[in-house]
């Protein structure tokens, strides 16, 4: 019965534990703060959130965060222990590239539970705040200088302080019409304006690549001033001519110097005050003209900005307005060089780059096509061809003929717009159309003629070979017949006779000579049918018989 009692009391105590935790608190538990938002503008770090019924009187709130590289959630600074419904953590140490982690709970006598924000990477969540903008009057122009959005040791914009682009609305304080200027640089320069006028601007930032776009700034009211006794010159143009720019202006009064100066685009980019980067062109210094001209290498590959100043002696005008000087689009396109080799009813062109008057090749880093006319030089009938490549060959022309031909060269791209003046004119005669049909002929029919004397030669060829390297085993029956083994023995004892020679004891030459001359042809004529008529057993006959005859004259000398 008591241990019954006891286990009823504690089940009564842990019953009522929550009910009187509950009362000690104010009889309420805390609910978490709902609606958490994250506001970064610049480097500027800001959290809103609204309380609870609840949470109504002495509570305060805090915050945690965690980094990726943090297990633990640790107290955000500048956002503890807040009484209001915001808060500004813009001094924690952040990598705004990388992930955080937020969260916040009310806190009085107890605490709520904690309430997690969602994560969020800083830089994307990141607003483009008002750039600082800042104003200077002239008599006709307005020049403004800007300030990228952030301070200067920004965090959040520390890798595209110089990738902004502005924008900007201007308009008369009289008036509220607006015009809207686009893409200006951190200095820019607004012209045509009205003396002693008011105008109002103001100015907002983007990151095209991040695709942000910022909000405007405060706005900006200036007067321009008094008018200038020295107007700036105007409608500045860049031109070109042979290997040389012309830079012309248009000015009002005579009896004026100018100078002209330039400052690599890119720089404008750059935030800060660029007047004294400005350099002056060599040739363009004091001149009283109103045109300077300087060589084409005088600046290199890149955009430029130019720009001019009148001056009397005792008084100075207003920079010009700036232009925009780009060398790939302003040089000019020289003419190609080609050289031409004449076919027998054809025109082989190779084209090649031209060359500065220091015989400097020129190098053009854009793709050209090629314009060709040719003409015969007794006509004036002109034929065109275009090409990309830089050999050409011009096809079906007539031979012994002279032909003229001139090139230009023109940009592909269609922005550049660019086209060289045509090439000095070529003259080149084409070679005789028949010669080499009539030479191919000749060949075809030598080749022909001499096919069956060549087969003839091969066979006979091969008969020698066979004859002298492959001769046959065994001799035919009547080659075997006619030089058997007495017929040569023979053949051999009639050739050493042969060769002995006879001396003979004469007393009358002439008679003897008659006499031998007469026996020698007997001989021959005996010796030749014996050879062809009879078999081995004559030569002994013809022994005998020469030596009978022999005797016979000795004794008819005796």
């Amino acid at each position: 019965m008591m241990v019954t009692l006891l286990g009823a009391t504690t089940l009564v105590l842990v019953t009522l534990a929550p009910w009187v935790l509950s009362a000690a608190a104010g009889g309420k538990n805390l609910k978490s703060p709902q609606k958490v938002e994250v506001d970064v503008i610049d480097d500027n770090f800001i959290l809103r959130w609204n309380r609870s019924e609840e949470s109504v009187g002495n509570v305060t709130f805090s915050f945690d965060c965690q980094k990726p590289e943090m297990d633990n959630w640790i107290k955000l600074p500048g956002c503890q222990n807040i009484t209001s419904t915001k808060c500004n953590f813009s001094s924690l140490k952040l990598n705004v590239y990388e992930e955080i982690k937020l969260r916040i709970r009310a806190e009085k006598e107890n605490t709520s539970s904690w309430y997690e924000v969602d994560s969020f990477i800083p830089f994307r969540k990141a607003q483009i705040g008002p750039p600082e903008v800042h104003l200077e009057a002239e008599d006709k122009a307005i020049v403004i200088y800007i300030s990228p959005p952030g301070t200067e040791d920004s965090v959040m914009w520390a890798l595209d302080r110089s990738s902004f682009t502005y924008s900007l609305v201007i308009w008369k304080n009289s008036s509220s019409v607006e015009e809207r200027i686009v893409n200006i640089y951190s200095r820019h320069k607004i012209s045509k304006l009205s003396p002693e006028t008011t105008y109002c601007l103001k100015v907002k930032a983007a990151l095209l690549t991040s695709r942000k776009i910022g909000v405007y700034s405060p706005v900006h009211c200036i007067k321009t001033t008094v008018e200038n006794e020295l107007p700036p010159p105007e409608n500045i143009e860049v031109i070109v001519q042979n290997q040389n720019y012309v830079l012309k202006w248009d000015y009002t009064y005579a009896n004026m110097t100018f100078q002209v100066q330039w400052l690599h685009a890119f720089l404008k980019r750059n935030p800060g005050n660029h007047l004294y980067k400005w350099k002056q062109i060599p040739d363009c210094e004091n001149v009283t003209t109103t045109q300077c001209v300087f060589p084409q290498n005088t600046f290199q590959k890149g955009i430029y900005l130019l720009r001019v100043q009148a001056s009397d002696g005792n008084n100075t005008s207003f920079w010009s307005e700036e232009i925009k000087f780009d060398t790939e689009i302003q040089a000019s396109l020289l003419p190609p060089v080609f050289n031409i080799r004449s076919l027998s009813d054809s025109l082989h062109i190779s084209i090649g780059a031209p060359k500065w008057s220091e015989n400097k090749p020129v190098i053009q880093d854009y793709p050209l096509i090629y314009e060709i006319l040719f003409w015969e030089n007794t006509s004036k009938a002109e034929r065109k061809i275009i090409k990309k490549k830089t050999d050409v060959t011009i096809p079906n022309l007539k031979p012994l003929t002279v032909y003229c031909v001139k090139a230009r060269a023109h940009s592909v791209d269609e922005k550049l717009n660019k086209s060289s003046v045509f090439s000095g004119v070529v003259c080149e005669e084409t070679k005789s159309g028949n010669t080499s049909k009539m030479w191919l002929i000749i060949g075809i029919f030598t080749v022909l003629l001499a096919l069956p004397f060549v087969i003839y030669a091969v066979k006979v060829l091969l008969r020698c070979i066979n004859y002298v390297f492959f001769p046959s085993l065994k001799p035919s029956s009547n080659i075997d017949e006619y030089f058997s083994e007495q017929s040569l023995k023979n053949l051999l004892l009639s050739t050493s006779e042969e060769q002995i020679e006879k001396c003979l004891i004469i007393e009358n030459i002439s008679t003897i000579a008659t006499v031998e001359e007469t026996n020698q042809t007997d001989e021959d004529h005996k010796k030749y049918s014996s050879q062809t008529s009879q078999d081995s057993g004559n030569y002994s006959n013809e022994d005998e018989s020469e030596n009978k005859t022999s005797e016979e004259l000795q004794q008819d000398f005796i």
